[in-house]
């Protein structure tokens, strides 16, 4: 925008308005200016001010014009339609751009040169250090992984804090920056903080060295008595009820409020964070919190739900808070339990007791670690029968509240994939292992300081079983699938053909990089590229993250083509129909089995038990029908309807599957 000097005729109201200035001649205004709208507002150093024309509509419905009242301006610029009122103290060295807000605050200044919040360093997972994190605007959940837990690459961690120095050198300013249509309220201080587009700030308490990263179609929420301290908040997020964050990243879409706390932590996207307190955590996507007696500590997590009082310990010996422990995707915790760090817990399992043997059951995924006097027992697979993983499953997806045009982390929902099926695999290979070293009769086996009782061996085992078979009779069908999910006739050649894989990459090992679902190979190859200076950006980097996600399923069936033989004994390069008939009908049977587990579980949810507390007053009838006005049937609940449609249209597809190979 071109600017020009005051005149004489614009000094002098201004001066009637209250007005003062360190030297007139410093202040510039657009050529639309008018001073009408400015009164009692003391101007130092170079200001530049816009036209002031429009007016804005409060909540309650009051309309107030913009304009300039009672301020103080140092080395700031206005643009056009702001409405500026009440500062208490000054705002200086700030740009200010179009249709913002500012109301009733007490001083907003930028001192010296700020990254504004880039660059601050987070000891995540280990509070004394080790594992820290350079946070950034564009941080994925995916990056930060790495940085923590590749320590044994160090070439690679140096490389990579190089490229993120970078970007922090390129947002370096001294001039803080306020986003078209922002609005701020009720602050008390805001320092070094830059503010996004459309961002609302309303009764913050402090603001220090941060980034607020809204956007018009991503805007972000900081509420009352919040406090944040070397930070930066994505696009969606809101912090809100006295929350109070210190060296934390907040991803896009995540809630904090009701006096939530935490420090030197990573939250990524969708997280959501009340009443308790967190240190030290990396929380992958999902992760939850809302009880006031809970505090997660050291601890990395995604897709995760802590229950009421959840806490752990990273204090096993005297030399400091040097532990730490992963709960892998999905895992939970119910109320009041407990664990000792180090500890590992497997995918989607439940944790409930106390639990202080350092146990690693990263193997046996979907189980159950129950406190059973002051011993750790481990139910393997159970959770696979769970009513409630699938609903999890099903919920997340649902849950995703970005909205913004870039999404950082890239998420892979599946609860079946190489790297859940890997470990089942893995599981299977270990019970029958213990069984063999202990005896098929042995009441209870021992493994990695948690015991398995003879019942729960068995269960486990049928139960990996199923679900392998489930999982791979799903690659398999999505293979001879058309695009459009049709399934054509096909002959011998023309099956073998359909089954031949797209890529090599895939057939190795799998991991789970914090929500994105990658074989080790890539996440190894892109190191690589990273140390050898071969991906020098960020954008270098977030692309191969893409690219991992988009082939996802090229890379699921190179591995799955690569472990029916391990599994079944059929190769698959010279698969019949007969062979591929036989494991669709092998899936059929898992998918019925495993939904009737669901269907079973859920029907406990409606059991006589389950209506204690209902009909408060009234006999054994009303309780029914008062838990059937609040609750509903068993039979019209909308999971137990999904469940059983699931039956109807896998059996479906499994037939059409058949058909196609017999014609």
């Amino acid at each position: 925008m071109q600017y020009r000097n005051l005149t004489q005729e614009e000094i002098s109201v201004l001066s009637q308005n209250g007005c003062t200035a360190e030297d007139w001649n410093n202040i510039k205004v657009s050529p639309a200016f008018s001073a009408e709208n400015i009164f009692r507002v003391c101007f130092s150093g170079e200001v530049r001010l816009g036209s002031f024309n429009k007016s804005f509509t409060l909540a309650g419905g009051i309309r107030r014009h913009s304009g300039i009242w009672d301020a103080t301006l140092h080395n700031v610029s206005v643009g056009d339609d702001c409405c500026i009122r009440s500062v208490r103290e000054y705002i200086a060295n700030y740009d200010i751009a179009d249709g913002v807000l500012i109301d009733n605050v007490g001083k907003m200044f930028t001192e010296g040169e700020s990254s504004f919040g880039n660059g601050v360093k987070v000891s995540v997972l280990n509070e004394t250090g080790g594992r820290e994190v350079t946070i950034h605007d564009t941080l994925s959940s995916h990056e930060a992984y790495m940085i923590a837990m590749y320590r044994h690459r160090p070439v690679f961690v140096e490389k990579m804090n190089a490229i993120v120095d970078s970007y922090v050198r390129s947002v370096r300013s001294s001039r803080g920056s306020v986003g078209r249509n922002a609005s701020i309220c009720g602050t008390a201080e805001i320092r070094n903080v830059r503010i996004g587009e459309a961002a609302e700030i309303d009764g913050a308490s402090l603001l220090v060295n941060g980034s607020v990263n809204s956007s018009a179609d991503a805007p972000v929420k900081i509420g009352q008595s919040v406090i944040c301290e070397d930070f930066i908040i994505s696009g969606n997020s809101s912090v809100t009820e006295a929350a109070s964050l210190t060296r934390c990243f907040v991803g896009q879409a995540c809630r904090f409020g009701h006096g939530y706390s935490a420090s030197d932590s990573l939250f990524f996207c969708n997280c959501q964070g009340e009443n308790g307190e967190a240190c030290a955590i990396f929380a992958g996507p999902y992760t939850v919190t809302h009880h006031k007696s809970t505090l997660l500590i050291a601890g990395m997590f995604s897709f995760m739900n802590a229950g009421s009082g959840s806490n752990q310990s990273n204090h096993m010996y005297k030399l400091g808070p040097i532990h730490q422990g992963t709960l892998e995707r999905g895992a939970k915790t119910s109320s009041d339990s407990y664990i000792l760090w180090p500890a590992r817990v497997g995918a989607f399992s439940l944790v409930m007791g106390r639990h202080v043997t350092h146990s690693d059951t990263t193997n046996l995924p979907f189980s159950y670690l129950i406190e059973k006097g002051e011993t750790s027992y481990l139910a393997p697979g159970v959770n696979l029968r769970s009513v409630g993983t699938i609903r999890d499953a099903k919920k997340w997806p649902k849950r995703d509240g970005r909205s913004g045009a870039e999404k950082f982390d890239l998420i892979n929902y599946n609860l079946l994939s190489p790297f859940t099926i890997q470990k089942m695999i893995k599981g299977v290979q270990t019970l029958e292992n213990l069984k063999h070293a202990s005896g098929e009769l042995s009441d209870v086996y021992s493994f990695h300081s948690v015991k398995i009782t003879n019942s729960a061996l068995k269960r486990g085992l049928e139960l990996y079983r199923i679900a392998i078979d489930k999982f791979m009779g799903n690659s398999l069908i999505s293979r001879i699938q058309e695009e459009d999910g049709s399934l054509n006739p096909l002959n011998e050649a023309q099956l073998q053909a359909r089954l031949r894989p797209d890529t090599p990459i895939g057939s190795g090992e799998w991991v789970d990089i914090s929500g994105l679902i990658a074989p080790k190979s890539e996440i190894a190859a892109l190191m690589n590229g990273i140390e050898r200076e071969e991906i020098t950006s960020l954008g270098e980097m977030q692309a191969a993250f893409r690219t991992m996600a988009d082939n996802y399923y090229k890379y699921e069936w190179t591995w799955a083509f690569q472990h029916i033989q391990q599994i079944y004994g059929i190769n698959p390069s010279k698969m019949t129909k007969e062979d591929a008939i036989r494991l669709i009908e092998t899936w059929k049977k898992a998918v019925v089995s495993l939904d009737q587990m669901v269907y079973e579980d859920a029907r406990k949810e409606f059991n006589l038990a389950a209506k204690t507390g209902f009909g408060a007053d009234g006999d054994k009838e009303q309780k029914e029908s008062d838990f059937e006005q609040v609750r509903g049937d068993f039979e019209s609940n909308d999971f137990v309807r999904s469940v059983l449609d699931h039956i109807k249209s896998k059996t479906e597809l499994g037939e059409k599957a058949i058909n196609s190979l017999l014609s």
